[in-house]
């Protein structure tokens, strides 16, 4: 059983999608072989009844509460690993983990983006994809490295830029896709068809 540890800073979409994955895989008889076993955010406004919910454990480490942000991630570590987790995801995670978190847990920590990286990393990429005239973009699965959105890349797809769409419902539509491409990582992670390791050397 693959145990997971999601990280949080918002709504939680991509969280409920693999939730409901894997209560799906469960009630049909087809498990996924993967289990979220906590849930973490940055601030209490996050989410977490998602977790509360079905029983999940939670946890909130503010930022705000510690000297620096090295002193955040050590906490935010200590936090994760209480879990013992073979996968961490940043599933909407709006902060950079500090190095040192990055190397306990890499190349099991996960993070999506709303993009076909390495095209248009950072915080506001469907902004910078339609500001750029582009007519496609995509969603991103990768391992998370210390620069922003540049660790290796798990699985990505392509998604077409209709004239008509506004910055909402291109996000919106993205996500669709993010969430499809999270559950299926999970899955391959959890059934040996995707080696992280591999795809980190």
């Amino acid at each position: 059983m693959l145990n997971v540890v999601v990280l949080i800073s918002g709504t939680g979409s991509n969280l409920r999608a693999l939730l409901e994955a894997i209560d799906d895989a469960e009630r049909t008889g087809t498990p996924m072989g993967a289990r979220v076993v906590a849930i973490g955010a940055d601030t209490p406004e996050a989410n977490l009844a998602l977790a509360t919910e079905r029983g999940i454990p939670t946890f909130v480490v503010r930022p705000r509460d510690y000297e620096n942000r090295a002193a955040w991630g050590d906490a935010l570590l200590q936090e994760v690993q209480r879990f013992t987790p073979d996968l961490t995801i940043l599933s909407g995670f709006m902060r950079l983990v500090p190095p040192a978190f990055v190397e306990a847990l890499a190349p099991a920590l996960l993070n999506t983006h709303p993009a076909f990286l390495p095209e248009f990393p950072g915080a506001h990429a469907v902004r910078d994809a339609m500001a750029a005239g582009a007519t496609q973009t995509g969603a991103t699965i990768m391992i998370v490295d210390n620069g922003v959105d540049t660790g290796p890349i798990i699985e990505q797809q392509r998604i077409p830029i209709h004239p008509e769409d506004t910055e909402a419902t291109l996000h919106e539509r993205i996500k669709v896709v993010e969430r499809d491409l999270l559950i299926r990582t999970v899955q391959g992670i959890a059934n040996g068809t995707i080696n992280l390791k591999e795809i980190a050397a």
